[in-house]
């Protein structure tokens, strides 16, 4: 499919690389990474500016180039799809936080913002979700998009996986009025911990035109994995927030410990 790069002041090949890095987190090329002629097409773009986007991906451990073998993404593992035994960089460590208080937080927040629901439908999970979710390649897996606002406009773009067998009792319409860890608590499920990293993101096209910023704008980057009182995976959240109208903040119990509960403040004029 040809997708049609905006107008914007930052370059082709950023453009470029920003798409295609959020493909291979989605995971959509398990099956074999497009060629560098079949990418000129894809974006309109000369080979130049999709190889510059290609050796962005691999300085960051995202795809392995052999001559001869072609390009293909690094599994989560380390290794490339071929076994290659090529090593991805090691993910940084991940605070661990209780959900009491987080839970309470996050229906808190939801009451002063509104939500539109992009996206919800089931889709089958790529090695690299399945993986995280612990559940078997290919699985059902339930996908919800959201954009949630507040008075001063958009605020957040959240992704978020859960897998399909917990979806009970709740729907779309359910998604617009709360928050999804809510809807699982009420559904029957007891939640547990939650590990989570916070950096930052480039908006890539379509997030920008959500978050009504410019694409390659510095987003807050939060991914959040939360279990059940089993300890079993429940939900994988991505979730990108302009900075100008959100603050994330971590209360601790104590200096270095592990007992943290987080503390989301919306910065609305």
């Amino acid at each position: 499919m040809a997708v049609s790069l905006p107008s914007l002041p930052i370059t082709k090949y950023h453009q470029v690389y920003l798409v295609l890095r959020e493909q291979l987190q989605e995971g959509r090329f398990a099956q074999g990474f497009p060629s560098e002629l079949a990418l000129t097409q894809q974006f309109g773009v000369g080979r130049v500016t999709v190889r510059r986007a290609l050796e962005q991906l691999v300085q960051e451990g995202l795809i392995v180039r052999e001559a001869g073998r072609g390009t293909r993404p690094v599994t989560p593992g380390g290794a490339s799809g071929s076994g290659s035994g090529a090593v991805a960089p090691a993910a940084p460590a991940h605070p661990v936080t209780r959900l009491t208080g987080l839970l309470e937080n996050i229906v808190s927040v939801s009451r002063s913002t509104t939500v539109k629901v992009l996206d919800w439908r089931s889709i089958q999970a790529s090695d690299s979700l399945a993986q995280v979710l612990q559940v078997a390649p290919g699985s059902t897996v339930r996908k919800v998009t959201r954009l949630r606002s507040a008075a001063a406009g958009p605020v957040s773009y959240i992704t978020i996986y859960v897998p399909e067998p917990l979806i009970r009792g709740f729907g779309r319409r359910d998604l617009g009025q709360k928050p999804v860890l809510q809807l699982l608590e009420e559904s029957g499920i007891e939640l547990g911990r939650a590990r989570q990293t916070v950096t930052a993101s480039a908006a890539n096209a379509q997030v920008a035109r959500e978050l009504d910023v410019a694409v390659g704008t510095a987003l807050l980057s939060v991914r959040r994995l939360v279990y059940d009182s089993a300890d079993r995976p429940v939900q994988l959240l991505h979730g990108l927030y302009r900075t100008d109208r959100y603050e994330y903040q971590m209360e601790l119990s104590q200096v270095g410990g592990v007992d943290a509960r987080i503390v989301a403040h919306e910065m609305v004029p």
